[in-house]
């Protein structure tokens, strides 16, 4: 028998997801998670108030508000309390999934700030659901095996890596443009990635940890520079930015704002269930139905608070899970420490000026990495799945496919209602629909087939002992 002592140790030991690392550290590694967050957190905001023909002033506001919720909402993901948060490294981030509804709703409303009040009625209402629903989504994991999982995560990482591929040619708004694609913006991206994978193959355990830190802060520097990275927006920002609740007014709500989404939120389950199997998988860290009802509640109520402090509904980024997977860092409070930042820079618009003043091309070349780590992950758990077997091996490529549609042609289903387009216009969302449904299909509704038949009795037949049919109850 080992000594006390060691009995004693192995009793003690804790687990890396629950480590709580040194306070430099901390805040190195947290500081790195907000880097690789910060261009997608501000695209939300960014993308619904030119839609909604917000003014410069209003649009500033959307993004600092959106940071300071998504900061909260990190917390309580990470750190936990009660049954809320899954007390995994997960960073919350607006969802792109309710983009287009919401841009529908708020134009709907007559656009502006009228019709951001009634897209935060029907915001704070689908949090409420989410949060009410997430007891019952737990006890649906057994609907989540390797198969579907893996075919999410596969999923994930495949559609959103050609955003970052956007960013590698200059970023969104320049396409279309001369400008889109420039060799200097490809020169950026190329140089940022080799760096990476430099430092990763030959740094040290810690340095490799800090691998995507160092890139972006690298290629930043080199572009500025040479004159390609500019930083006038820090001049043009304030110093303290405070959001407070219902700044633009009392919220709308109207009943079919509020169904479409509550349908955005439904199907954010799916993309949070399979995350947090995600998480699991890369910090060893068992997942089970209760984690899932637990992240399923902190992202609720986060969608609550969004909809009462000028924000969005809200989910795990795909960002900040691949830098798990790269960094191998596991520990729930790096991202804890990466919420408070998050908090900080909602409040000081100069500091969070200058962190988005990180360049396109750069912010693409790391993305490229993370998002590929995520499918990669994906690719891990299908590893444990018999793909020989004829009906998984259709599940994931019908499923493939089907995420591919609207990845590939975007106008796809642009003549579809909007709660149609909620559902079909996103990758994500139709791929892991897809795998779940052909997940029912092929395999729970066939087990509960088999599970119907009298076994001896058809045993019996075949001997020929038995009745002449085989019954099944």
């Amino acid at each position: 028998m080992a000594p006390l002592s060691s009995r004693r140790r192995a009793l003690t030991t804790v687990h890396p997801v629950d480590e709580v690392l040194p306070l430099p550290t901390l805040a190195l590694y947290g500081f790195q998670h907000v880097l690789a967050f910060y261009a997608g957190a501000v695209l939300v905001p960014v993308i619904l108030g030119s839609s909604l023909g917000l003014t410069r002033q209003e649009l500033v506001y959307l993004i600092n508000a959106d940071l300071v919720t998504a900061g909260i909402a990190t917390v309580i993901q990470a750190w936990g309390f009660w049954r809320i948060g899954a007390r995994l490294p997960l960073v919350q981030g607006a969802t792109f999934t309710a983009v287009s509804p919401m841009i529908a709703i708020g134009q709907g409303a007559g656009g502006g700030t009228a019709g951001l009040l009634v897209v935060y009625g029907a915001v704070i209402t689908g949090g409420v659901a989410a949060f009410l629903f997430a007891p019952f989504a737990g006890r649906l994991t057994r609907y989540f095996p390797p198969i579907v999982t893996g075919t999410l995560l596969t999923v994930i990482g495949i559609v959103l890596i050609p955003v970052a591929l956007q960013d590698v040619g200059g970023g969104p708004a320049l396409r279309g443009t001369a400008g889109y694609g420039d060799p200097v913006h490809l020169a950026y991206a190329g140089g940022t990635l080799l760096f990476i994978l430099v430092v990763v193959r030959f740094g040290s355990p810690f340095l490799r940890s800090i691998a995507v830190l160092l890139g972006l802060v690298g290629g930043t520097a080199v572009a500025w520079l040479l004159g390609d990275a500019e930083f006038t927006a820090v001049d043009q920002a304030d110093w303290l930015g405070v959001s407070t609740p219902f700044h633009y007014g009392l919220p709308h709500f109207s009943v079919l704002p509020m169904l479409a989404m509550v349908v955005v939120m439904l199907i954010t389950v799916v993309e949070t269930t399979g995350d947090v199997y995600a998480m699991g998988e890369i910090t060893g860290r068992e997942v089970d139905g209760d984690t899932v009802s637990r992240a399923l509640r902190a992202d609720g109520l986060a969608t609550v608070l969004g909809g009462v402090f000028n924000s969005f509904p809200y989910v795990a980024f795909a960002e900040n899970i691949g830098l798990v997977r790269m960094s191998r860092v596991t520990s729930r409070f790096v991202v804890v420490a990466a919420g408070l930042f998050m908090t900080v820079l909602g409040l000081l618009p100069k500091v969070g000026a200058v962190v988005a003043s990180v360049p396109h091309p750069v912010l693409g070349a790391a993305a490229v990495a993370m998002f590929g780590m995520v499918a990669t992950v994906g690719i891990q758990i299908l590893a444990k799945v018999d793909l020989r077997e004829e009906r998984n091996a259709v599940i994931l490529a019908v499923s493939l496919g089907a995420a591919m549609l609207p990845t590939a042609v975007p106008p796809f289903f642009e003549r579809m209602p909007t709660e149609v387009r909620a559902v079909l216009g996103s990758g994500i969302t139709l791929g892991t629909l897809t795998a779940v449904l052909l997940n029912l299909f092929f395999h729970v509704l066939e087990r509960r087939r088999r599970e119907g038949i009298d076994w001896d009795e058809l045993a019996a037949y075949d001997d020929g002992t038995g009745p002449q049919t085989a019954t099944a109850r």
